[in-house]
């Protein structure tokens, strides 16, 4: 396999995590530039240690800004592109040089009389174990996660295929909710949410999920489980009739308190053939 072309995780460049990065990044930096005394900070300020805290306080979060503009870069980037990891590589390298002349301009501010070469090397590689550091420790705690998850899925997913169970996961594929298949009745578009319609009991429950029905529908695009109309996915097994009228197709489940669902042009030959498919 091509290194080159080997893509990272996604869950490098997922939004939460790319928060996590940022705020440990800057805590880790102040951490180090307090205890370790690197890029020569020891002689910017001839101050109490109260006072150097928070002046190195505002220069290290002034530094890690080229990291919050990198990785806001990357998020939306990697929502329009995969990104390998040699990519990832040198988008890490950058952000070091960046940083490191941040810190190799403000020693010259203070003390023009400075190495300049040394004091860019000095930098280089005291940048490095500021950012290298917590993005291994990130990286190895979203892998496992990430791990956990999968475990998780593949669980739910055993159970699903030995009782028929279906799984529903919100937008980030984190788990949220499941339901007998035989008690599903149809799914409703509701902006940012879909409405999951089911029965309890006698009673027709519904409940509230953060995702979308585009998502739904590539969920179970192996199932009975179809889209008729661009609000609406319907289980098929639940469906008991087919009517044409004058304002539209709809479909009828015969249960109580649960309306005739629409069938849209786009989808009617779709939904018709899984109907057919289904009564013979």
């Amino acid at each position: 396999m091509n290194f080159l072309k080997i893509t990272i995780p996604a869950y490098l460049y997922e939004k939460k995590n790319l928060i996590r990065e940022v705020l440990l990044t800057a805590a880790f930096a102040l951490v180090f530039i307090n205890i370790y005394k690197p890029f020569s900070s020891a002689n910017w300020y001839n101050v109490s240690q109260f006072k150097f805290f928070l002046f190195s306080s505002l220069i290290i979060l002034t530094g890690v800004l080229v990291v919050v503009i990198s990785r806001i870069i990357m998020y939306y980037y990697g929502k329009r592109h995969t990104i390998t990891y040699w990519q990832y590589g040198v988008w890490i390298l950058i952000e070091i040089a960046a940083m490191s002349t941040f810190y190799t301009l403000y020693s010259l501010t203070l003390d023009s009389d400075v190495d300049i070469v040394e004091t860019f090397r000095s930098s280089v590689k005291n940048t490095s174990l500021v950012l290298l550091i917590p993005y291994a420790c990130l990286t190895l705690y979203f892998s496992w996660q990430d791990k956990i998850r999968r475990l998780e899925i593949l669980a739910e997913n055993s159970v699903s295929t030995k009782n028929e169970v279906i799984s529903f996961h919100d937008e980030k594929g984190e788990f949220r909710f499941s339901i007998k298949k035989d008690n599903l009745l149809y799914i409703e578009s509701a902006d940012n949410y879909v409405i999951i319609w089911y029965m309890k009991k006698e009673d027709v429950s519904k409940y509230l999920l953060r995702n979308t029905l585009k998502n739904m529908e590539k969920e179970f695009s192996d199932s009975n489980i179809v889209r008729c109309h661009r609000s609406f996915m319907v289980n098929f097994d639940q469906v008991k009739v087919i009517r044409k009228e004058k304002g539209g197709v709809y479909l009828q489940m015969d249960i109580k308190n649960v309306p005739d669902i629409p069938i849209s042009r786009t989808y009617s030959d779709k939904a018709s053939a899984w109907f057919i498919g289904n009564t013979l």
